[in-house]
């Protein structure tokens, strides 16, 4: 089982490789605004599904 750190670390490397400069959120937020994006990113874009599969780890690990 991975530990919270490790956890953390997988997140912030998905987020830079992949969400830092996107275009499609760019583009939506541009298009009809940051709200909208944001709701893409976390309803429709693979890659927020699965930084909500790596979230959920750390919602059922134990604290400490």
């Amino acid at each position: 089982m991975k530990n919270r750190k490790d956890i953390y670390s997988e997140l912030e490397t998905i987020l830079e490789d992949y969400c830092k400069g996107c275009f499609l959120y760019s583009t939506i937020r541009k298009e009809k605004g940051r709200s909208t994006a944001h709701k893409f990113c976390i309803s429709q874009c693979t890659v927020g599904e699965k930084i909500r599969t790596i979230g959920s780890q750390l919602t059922d690990m134990p604290k400490g």
